[in-house]
């Protein structure tokens, strides 16, 4: 038996809802946790698949969790254990940057390579660089990462060819208790970069510059306990806003910073749809089909390739022709196909698609291949006429919380459907 999601499209949303904690500000907090010798409390933090995979990391290390309610309270007095396994590192990317607060704290670990996945390879390379430059001694053998800085890590200076939010997270845990002065160049400056500098700060840590490509780490003995507030999810935001400029109507997001958000409320504008931005909510407003547009994905504050498959379900419709152009993950537009399977007209040639939008999406049975092709075909189903059906929808319980009653709220017809007849569960009629 399984389960998937079933959406009747065709109608205007509206309202107002709250957007979720940021599950990519979320996971690498909770790795930082095991810097930290004092119990530490987190809020604001979404109830979603890899939350909770993470958690079940922090176990094996010795920590003591609890999870009730959007609040996290971790408490690491010592570091029990230096492996994490392959098993969750797979399930979870982010597994891998236990490598940093491992060896900052406890002297040695060994970390499972997370290799690549639907989107692209992703490789940990300049986290190993960076990580040898400071010290560490490291290895790599059977797909396993072994690290060892038995006198501590030290500080040093680090220049990224490319702005990683990975090896930028990896640093920043890692000097924070590292021996004198790092200096990162070429750091990554997304907000959730942002969010860990900002939560190794409240635990006692000394980060300047995060938000800029040049980040200045002072290292601590230690670093104690501290009460955090994650920001809200601007890709979670993102997928609200596009939904509405697709299926029209008048939607408010709530809970988080529009500055997150850009460039995409001015891409909005652009795309003949109204945008209203308040201190911590943006509303959209649309009637109309929009207006083709071309778009190329880059890092922060560029537009953020997680958006990217949004967008491009929106623009499906659009009337014209729309270009998006892919640089910074080779793998990334695994969802065409199945946005083509709804009526959708789309090419690609090497990392640049073409949508020449039509008139209308039809339903169809689709599949979700990874958390941001899901979320696009909830969009494209939205918009379509008739009911799709999206299955593999593991994929979205990993970054969206609450999705269907989010939704339902707005006026969308959306629930939750089992291959079983008898089982049936449905929101939103």
């Amino acid at each position: 038996m399984f389960d998937f999601i079933e959406i009747s499209g065709g109608r205007e949303l509206s309202g107002e809802i709250l957007a979720s904690g940021a599950k990519n500000a979320a996971l690498p907090v909770l790795c930082a946790t095991l810097l930290c010798s004092e119990p530490v409390k987190i809020t604001n933090v979404p109830n979603l698949e890899d939350v909770n995979l993470c958690l079940r990391l922090l176990d094996t290390f010795g920590a003591e969790t609890g999870f009730n309610n959007g609040i996290v309270e971790v408490s690491v007095p010592s570091l029990k254990a230096a492996e994490a396994s392959y098993s969750l590192v797979k399930a979870l990317r982010a597994s891998f940057w236990v490598l940093a607060p491992l060896l900052s704290r406890g002297g040695a670990a060994r970390v499972a390579l997370p290799g690549g996945d639907i989107i692209g390879a992703r490789p940990v390379d300049m986290h190993l660089e960076a990580l040898g430059k400071m010290g560490a001694e490291i290895k790599v053998k059977n797909g396993v990462v072994f690290a060892t800085a038995a006198s501590g890590l030290k500080g040093a200076e680090i220049n990224f060819r490319f702005p990683s939010v990975g090896a930028t997270h990896q640093v920043l845990m890692a000097a924070s208790l590292a021996r004198g002065t790092t200096l990162l160049k070429g750091a990554a400056r997304e907000p959730e970069v942002v969010a860990l500098a900002d939560f190794i700060n409240a635990a006692g840590g000394d980060i300047e510059g995060a938000g800029s490509d040049t980040i200045v780490i002072r290292g601590k003995e230690e670093l104690a306990g501290a009460n955090f507030s994650l920001i809200g999810d601007r890709i979670e935001a993102a997928t609200y806003l596009l939904a509405a400029a697709a299926s029209g109507g008048c939607v408010t997001v709530a809970g988080v910073n529009p500055l997150h958000l850009r460039p995409l409320p001015d891409i909005l504008l652009q795309a003949g749809c109204d945008i209203a931005v308040g201190r911590d909510k943006i509303t959209i407003s649309s009637q109309r089909r929009l207006k083709p547009l071309k778009v190329t994905t880059a890092p922060y504050p560029g537009f953020a390739t997680d958006m990217q498959a949004l967008l491009m379900a929106a623009l499906t419709i659009a009337d014209g022709v729309s270009v998006i152009e892919e640089t910074v993950f080779e793998g990334r537009f695994g969802h065409v196909a199945e946005l083509c399977r709804m009526g959708a007209n789309i090419s690609v040639r090497d990392q640049v698609a073409t949508i020449t939008g039509v008139e209308c999406l039809s339903a169809a049975p689709v599949e979700a291949l990874d958390i941001r092709a899901g979320a696009a075909l909830v969009i494209a189903a939205l918009a379509a006429e008739g009911t799709s059906r999206i299955y593999e929808i593991q994929h979205l319980r990993r970054g969206y919380e609450r999705l269907e009653e989010k939704f339902s709220s707005l006026g969308a017809l959306i629930g939750k459907r089992l291959s079983d007849p008898e089982d049936y569960l449905l929101t939103g009629c």
